[in-house]
């Protein structure tokens, strides 16, 4: 039995950390060894339990600002093997591009709206914790309407159908899973990939870090900034 991977939740709201804590603890396939309320009760707890993923909302005490974002950063290159799952109340691209611009690896970007779907958090744990990465759907939303209505994106020349490749890739979603939700075949996924990457003249890499990478890269790249 593979055993269940630990978790550290930080979120201020009482009422939130100890929802999703029950709800991660559901299962066997997570354990929840720590629950804290800032920032910095977070690095420590961190640096005291060394869990192997971290679950975090975006806005966290002493700052209320992006605390929960700057905790990540801090956690991502100080201990490289601890995952983060970014959870946010707003879909603003803006956030997601401060969270993923030094890398993509290990980090994930949710809204809080999918705290009550224990799988997709789940999910993201999971990919965080193999060192790859997620971003929330209504983001990948918000920004591919940015993007292909500019006149100088490079999305302009994917068909339709590409796009809603590149947006099952943005969230992480392996070429099988992306098959199985538009209903074709795993190889017509693959045809899909390779001319995305193609068009957007990107070397397609074998790794779900890197096509995470390209699709945020592309799509936040012409996406307005702090709404």
């Amino acid at each position: 039995m593979t055993a269940p991977i630990t978790v550290v939740i930080a979120e201020d709201s009482f009422v939130v950390r100890e929802g999703l804590r029950r709800l991660l603890a559901d299962g066997d396939d997570i354990d929840v060894i720590g629950a804290v309320a800032s920032a910095p009760e977070l690095l420590h707890a961190v640096a005291r339990l060394r869990p192997q993923v971290v679950v975090t909302d975006i806005r966290m005490p002493p700052g209320n600002g992006m605390d929960g974002i700057a905790a990540a950063l801090s956690i991502r290159a100080t201990t490289e093997h601890v995952g983060v799952v970014v959870l946010s109340q707003h879909a603003d691209a803006s956030y997601a591009q401060t969270l993923f611009a030094a890398g993509t690896t290990g980090l994930a970007y949710l809204l809080k709206e999918r705290v009550g779907h224990r799988e997709e958090i789940v999910r993201a744990i999971e990919a965080v914790h193999a060192g790859g990465s997620v971003i929330d759907p209504a983001i990948v939303d918000a920004l591919l309407h940015a993007t292909t209505h500019s006149a100088s994106s490079p999305l302009r020349h994917l068909s339709a159908r590409e796009l809603e490749v590149l947006a099952a890739m943005a969230e992480g979603l392996t070429n099988r899973a992306i098959a199985e939700r538009l209903y074709i075949s795993e190889s017509a996924v693959s045809k899909h990939v390779g001319a995305i990457f193609h068009k957007l003249s990107l070397e397609e890499g074998a790794g779900l870090d890197r096509r995470v990478s390209a699709a945020l890269a592309y799509l936040s790249s012409n996406s307005p900034t702090n709404r």
